[in-house]
C-alpha cells in the first residue's frame, strides 16, 4: 500500500494555502460556530460552549455585522435567574408571533395574546417576555475568521439616535438611508455608561476595503453565520433543553382585537431584571482580547 504523500513536508501550494477554507470543509469538520460574546454586566465576555473565555474591560469593540435574525425574538424564564447559571427559556418564539415548537413550557398560543407580553407581567411596567435579535458579527481585525452570535437586548435594538450614537434598528436605517450596506463597514459597538442594564449603541467607524467586503459577504452565507442567527442561548452553550411541555398545559389568553393591547392583570408573577440579562447573554468572543 502507498504512503499518504500528498501532504508531507508541509508541501501546500501557495495558491491552495492563501485561500481562505470554503464553507463544505468547514461544515464537514464540525465544531466553531458555537462562540458568543455576553454582555452581561456591561462587560464583553467570551465565551465558548457556555463557559467564559476571557474578558474586554473595554467600553467598545469594533465588529463587522454579517448577518441578522430576520425578526426580533422573545424569550421568557420563570422564576429568577441565578447567576452562573445555564438554562434553557421557559418559552421563545424566534418570530415574535408564536412560541417555538422546541419551548419547553410555552405561555400561550400566540405571543400577541400571551399573559407575559402584556405590560406590568415583569418587573415595575415591563414585560416579563424579553425582545432580542441576534447577530452575527466578525471582529475588525479578523474578518475572514470566526463568526460569532451577539445577541442585542430591546434598549439596544429600539431607540431614539443620540448624536452619532444609535440603537441599532436606527442605526440600519440611518445606512439604509445613506444606500449603504452594514455589512460593508465596520462597525462600533458601544456601552451606554448613564443605563443601569446592559446596552449597546452602534457608530460606523469606516469603510472596509474591496478585499475586506468581499471576505464579509462570504461570512455572511456561511453556515457559522447562519447557526449564529438562529440557535438561542441555551443551544449555543450546549445546555440540555426539557422536553416541551404537554400541549394541554399550554397557557392561552382571551383573544383581543389586533388593535388594541392587552390589559394589565391584577396579579402578576415575578420577574427579576436577572432574567433580562440572560437573555441578554448572547454573543461571539474575539482573538485580541485578553484572558
Amino acid at each position: 500500500m502507498s504512503d499518504i504523500t500528498l501532504f508531507s513536508g508541509n508541501n501546500v501550494p501557495d495558491h491552495i494555502r492563501n485561500r481562505q477554507i470554503d464553507d463544505v470543509t468547514a461544515s464537514l469538520a464540525g465544531g466553531g460556530g458555537s462562540k458568543r460574546i455576553s454582555i452581561r454586566g456591561k462587560v464583553f465576555r467570551l465565551m465558548d460552549g457556555g463557559q467564559q473565555i476571557a474578558v474586554n474591560e473595554d467600553r467598545a469593540m469594533n465588529v463587522v455585522v454579517v448577518n441578522a435574525a430576520p425578526h426580533v425574538s422573545r424569550t421568557f424564564y420563570e422564576g429568577t435567574y441565578e447567576e452562573g447559571k445555564n438554562v434553557p427559556p421557559d418559552c421563545w418564539s424566534a418570530d415574535g408571533i408564536s412560541p417555538a415548537s422546541n419551548a419547553q413550557n410555552p405561555q400561550a398560543a400566540s405571543c400577541a395574546d400571551c399573559p407575559q407580553n402584556i405590560k406590568g407581567s415583569g418587573q415595575g411596567d415591563s414585560r416579563a417576555c424579553r425582545f432580542s435579535q441576534r447577530l452575527a458579527i466578525v471582529l475588525e481585525n479578523d474578518i475572514s475568521g470566526d463568526v460569532y452570535q451577539l445577541t442585542l437586548p430591546s434598549q439596544s435594538i429600539f431607540g431614539k439616535p443620540e448624536g452619532d450614537r444609535m440603537p441599532m434598528q436606527a442605526y440600519a436605517k440611518y445606512l439604509k438611508a445613506q444606500r449603504t450596506s452594514i455589512t460593508a463597514v465596520v462597525t462600533e459597538a458601544k456601552f451606554d455608561i448613564n443605563s443601569s442594564t446592559p446596552r449597546l449603541t452602534f457608530k460606523a467607524i469606516r469603510w472596509l476595503n474591496e478585499e475586506e467586503l468581499d471576505n464579509a459577504i462570504k461570512q455572511s452565507k456561511s453556515p457559522a453565520s447562519l447557526q449564529a442567527i438562529t440557535m438561542t442561548v441555551a443551544q449555543m452553550d450546549k445546555v440540555e433543553e426539557a422536553a416541551p411541555a404537554p400541549k394541554a398545559e399550554v397557557k392561552t389568553a382571551k383573544a383581543s382585537a389586533a388593535t388594541s393591547e392587552p390589559t394589565k392583570r391584577g396579579s402578576k408573577k415575578p420577574a427579576g431584571e436577572a432574567k433580562q440579562e440572560l437573555s441578554d447573554v448572547l454573543a461571539p468572543w474575539a482573538d485580541d482580547l485578553s484572558t
